[in-house]
């Protein structure tokens, strides 16, 4: 871990395995999710001790407003509890906390008080903490060529430039343009696969799979998912 060379900008995690975690212990569901949430803080504190500048975590996708509705409203529930109780924690480790994704489909409330706490912490420099909430990757992409089109549509010098667009270009239209994509994607739960989650931006971010159910994923996981990642060989397809 001394080699700060080996040790990744942007460790993005999809936490899974909150429900079975739950059932293993005959509790209900929302046990897992109330287990899972307070991770997120130890987690993005040992990705700071480590010199990791970005950890996000795939928190809510576009497609679990299909779960049931009274999951659904405990979730943003306990997503507003969670962001008013480890505020102070965020500010006095100095994180920068963002929110990503379609938040067109968010109570206003919990909007508003997303926005708030970005405002609050917008300062901190320390690491950069992002939840992407109400997102998938497809829509991603779909929203960023609406927004090109509507752009070209307007105006004739955006329409004249396509031809020349770049993949970096294209990238501003996400709602990551501001942050790096990930050099360490890692999955709990034994599942391996990416679910919809940052398609675009994932394409040459390197894969951690682990049968470790997310409410059981702590600081130890984390050391042993970049140690392996400091030991693979980065080519984005080139000979080396």
């Amino acid at each position: 871990m001394e080699n700060q060379a080996r040790i990744p900008v942007h460790v993005s995690i999809i936490m899974d395995g909150n429900g079975r975690w739950a059932s293993q212990r005959g509790k209900e569901r929302v046990q897992g999710h109330i287990e899972g949430t307070e991770r997120v803080p130890e987690i993005t504190a040992e990705c700071a001790r480590l010199g990791v500048k970005y950890v996000s975590f795939y928190t809510f996708s576009e497609e679990n407003w299909n779960r049931p509705k009274e999951e659904v409203e405990f979730l943003m529930k306990l997503m507003w509890k969670s962001l008013h109780d480890k505020l102070e924690e965020m500010m006095n480790q100095g994180v920068k906390f963002l929110i990503l994704g379609n938040r067109e489909r968010l109570n206003p409330m919990l909007r508003s008080y997303i926005e708030e706490v970005e405002k609050v912490t917008a300062t901190n420099s320390t690491i950069t903490a992002i939840l992407f909430l109400s997102y998938s990757g497809k829509w991603d992409i779909l929203q960023a060529a609406k927004s090109l089109a509507r752009e070209a549509a307007s105006d004739p010098d955006v329409l004249s430039r396509l031809d020349s667009m770049t993949q970096d270009d294209f990238s501003r239209y996400l709602v990551t343009r501001d942050v790096p994509d990930p050099d360490l994607i890692i999955r709990t739960s034994g599942e391996k696969r990416i679910s919809n989650y940052l398609l675009w931006q994932g394409a040459y971010s390197e894969f951690y799979f682990t049968d470790t159910l997310w409410p059981d994923f702590h600081k130890e996981n984390l050391r042993e998912a970049i140690t392996e990642y400091g030991s693979r060989d980065r080519r984005y397809g080139k000979v080396k």
